[in-house]
């Protein structure tokens, strides 16, 4: 879509008020919500501005190559490309980390097994507890845990090189470095040790269940981090062979299932020798996070 042929709204001349106003008129028409919130972040990234300035500078104009930048995300957005990829950064428990077209974006439902996992930690009152974060992505999970936990040292892994080199800057971006270790490898092939914590948002869609994907999941997320083979599970059941020697006594596992995958993690969990395994929903109600411990 060309939007400079269709809506001639974003000339030089149009001020910054304006601009905030119809490019989430834009926004709207086309179904992206939060409009009003998008249309802010686009307009922050095209001009440098904050939300402080164009409260205070709302008269003033936009300028040439602000208006050609806003141009150029305003289209990318209205091809569904997640605005997290535009900025190339997205927010994940109060933390601002990179995103590429190499890492799955990170998403609101994942901070409900960092939730959980926090939660172990601090009722176990470790010293220095050591955390696993298997297919670690970004990052996210691993600095979320990281930095809410200053004792402790965390090592992630995950097969994508690229990936792991999203996750090495995001833990220096979050001062976590020092107290982090990233591995570029299957799983947990090259790693030995035992771990207090172990975390892993693993791929777990179905290959039949693509076309029901959003068209910002489907076309932006790589499909190494989405595909859990036919039935989702592939990644559960390599990940559990490998459980029983990683984790450490009064150890605990916290895995990211499907909606309707609880009941077939914990039956792959239970027949690697884990039982009471718990299920924790989302915040809509969704079961989102199957955890077991090693008593």
């Amino acid at each position: 879509m060309k939007l400079a042929k269709s809506f001639p709204l974003f000339s030089a001349s149009v001020t910054l008020g304006q601009a905030r106003a119809r490019v989430a008129a834009v926004l709207a028409a086309a179904g992206k919500e939060p409009a009003a919130l998008e249309s802010r972040l686009l307009l922050e990234d095209a001009t440098g501005l904050t939300s402080l300035d164009f409260v205070i500078r709302a008269d003033e104009t936009l300028g040439d190559p602000q208006a050609a930048r806003l141009l150029i995300s305003l289209e990318r957005r209205l091809r569904d490309e997640p605005i997290s990829r535009i900025l190339g950064h997205n927010d994940f428990y109060g933390l601002d980390l990179i995103v590429t077209r190499d890492v799955l974006d990170p998403r609101a439902d994942t901070e409900m097994l960092v939730d959980r996992a926090l939660a172990f930690l601090r009722e176990r009152r470790l010293s220095r507890p050591k955390i696993l974060d298997l297919g670690t992505g970004s990052g996210a999970i691993l600095c979320a845990v990281l930095h809410a936990t200053p004792q402790a040292f965390g090592l992630g892994v995950d097969l994508s090189p690229a990936a792991c080199e999203v996750a090495a800057k995001n833990l220096d971006r979050c001062g976590l470095a020092s107290r982090s270790s990233i591995i570029c490898g299957c799983w947990a092939d090259a790693i030995s040790g035992c771990f207090d914590l172990i975390v892993a948002n693993p791929p777990y869609i179905a290959r039949p269940e693509t076309a029901a994907l959003a068209p910002e999941v489907v076309r932006h997320d790589p499909a190494l981090a989405l595909f859990g083979g036919e039935d989702g599970l592939d990644c559960y059941r390599l990940l559990a062979r490998d459980f029983g020697r990683l984790l450490a006594k009064g150890g605990a596992i916290f895995l990211e299932i499907g909606a309707r995958q609880a009941a077939s993690v914990v039956e792959i969990l239970s027949s690697e020798g884990f039982r009471d395994a718990a299920v924790f929903k989302d915040h809509g109600g969704r079961d989102r996070v199957v955890t077991v411990r090693n008593i």
